[in-house]
């Protein structure tokens, strides 16, 4: 008979506690352990305590009593039936309320949010994946085709350390309990719900999971051994600064080479470019009158960044400069505008994250905009401009 030392002794009347119980299979103890963040304690899942094929009894009061081994039966053993859960408590859904997104009132309508919206509308099972620049408006069109569709979307910022628990779901302590918690990708799937895997190029290989959901089938839960099928309506969008090749420039560190097996299932590509001037000048119209800025000034302000940025981007394009102007960066120059009530401060500060020369440069374009000078010397070639409030860009079928 040998004690048990203070640390195990703790583990022993936890489960005991727990269970209620001095006879567990191997699962109830993995789970009360990975709940509560216990080392693995191989010495209690030993053949010392196991009294059937994944079945041990707890020692009771300090003590180890060794089990004396009992003739094996030619006859195939089942474990004593338990919920497949254990004892955790199954949480049906984590989401509560209306998840449908709120129109945004500066939204305007470009490149492909026609595209989008017609899939999500027909509530048909048919992945996308959107490829194109930081702050171009791929996770905003999706969220905005849902929001005029009235669709639920779940949107799942993916990054390096995203995998299956993150996605489909695991057992967690909620009020002293262990809990099954559905994922996200399991809750747009019962809901029915569009899924948006937001910068899915950050993943790992992890993220291979979704192999199966990608095909329009359900997944197989191994933890809670249940099956999950699609509810009508499922659809999953993903939006990637990159195609799936990783980064070649080195601009968007942390993305990675997905496997070509899972790009391969979805079955169109869209390339989302940045809006026309058009369109772009709108958007900030929007947002100047959001904000009450509605004086002759302010809408000059807004034309001139309009000119800025697009002189920037196809610098960019032609390999002149490395880095650009985004609609994002737009707005946020006009938040800053709205606060300040400085051109050039909002341009400064919103431009700060760039290296000396190129913000020194930047500014000293803008400058010659806003006083009227000529800028051709930037221009290799013309703007393209569209010819209706919804630009085309380019899909891979």
């Amino acid at each position: 008979m040998t004690t048990l030392n203070n640390e195990k002794k703790s583990l022993v009347e936890g489960l005991f506690k727990h269970y209620k119980k001095d006879e567990l299979t191997r699962s109830e103890i993995n789970e009360y352990i990975v709940a509560n963040k216990i080392k693995n304690p191989s010495w209690l899942k030993s053949n010392t305590y196991k009294i059937a094929r994944g079945v041990y009894r707890l020692p009771i009061n300090g003590d180890i009593s060794p089990v004396v081994s009992e003739p094996v039966s030619t006859k195939t053993e089942t474990a004593p039936e338990t919920n497949t859960v254990s004892q955790a408590a199954y949480v049906v859904s984590s989401l509560t309320g209306n998840i449908v997104p709120t129109k945004d009132p500066v939204f305007v309508p470009w490149g492909h949010f026609k595209d989008i919206k017609s899939i999500v509308t027909s509530k048909q099972f048919y992945p996308i994946f959107i490829t194109g620049l930081s702050g171009n408006g791929k996770t905003m069109n999706v969220q905005q085709a849902c929001a005029v569709s009235k669709r639920e979307c779940i949107r799942v910022n993916i990054t390096i350390e995203t995998d299956e628990d993150d996605l489909l779901g695991g057992y967690r302590l909620q009020d002293g309990q262990t809990v099954w918690q559905n994922g996200p990708v399991i809750e747009a799937m019962e809901r029915g719900a569009v899924l948006l895997l937001d910068e899915i190029d950050l993943a790992s290989n992890k993220i291979m999971c979704l192999q199966p959901i990608l095909e329009g089938n359900g997944v197989f839960i191994k933890k809670i051994n249940k099956f999950v099928k699609p509810a009508n309506g499922f659809n999953v969008i993903a939006t990637a600064n990159t195609k799936g090749q990783g980064s070649e420039d080195g601009k968007f560190i942390g993305t990675n080479i997905l496997n070509e097996a899972f790009l391969e299932r979805f079955p169109i590509t869209v390339e989302q470019s940045y809006p026309s001037n058009k369109n772009e000048i709108k958007m900030l119209d929007n947002v100047m009158t959001q904000k009450g800025l509605t004086k002759q000034v302010d809408k000059k302000f807004a034309e001139n960044l309009i000119t800025w940025a697009d002189i920037i981007r196809k610098t960019f394009y032609e390999g002149g400069v490395d880095e650009i102007i985004s609609t994002r960066w737009l707005v946020h120059i006009v938040d800053a505008y709205a606060i300040f009530k400085d051109k050039m401060k909002s341009i400064q500060m919103c431009t700060n994250r760039f290296d000396t020369d190129t913000k020194t440069s930047f500014i000293d374009l803008y400058t010659k905009i806003d006083g009227g000078e000529d800028v051709t010397t930037w221009l290799q070639s013309e703007p393209e401009q569209d010819s209706d409030d919804s630009e085309e860009g380019n899909v891979s079928y």
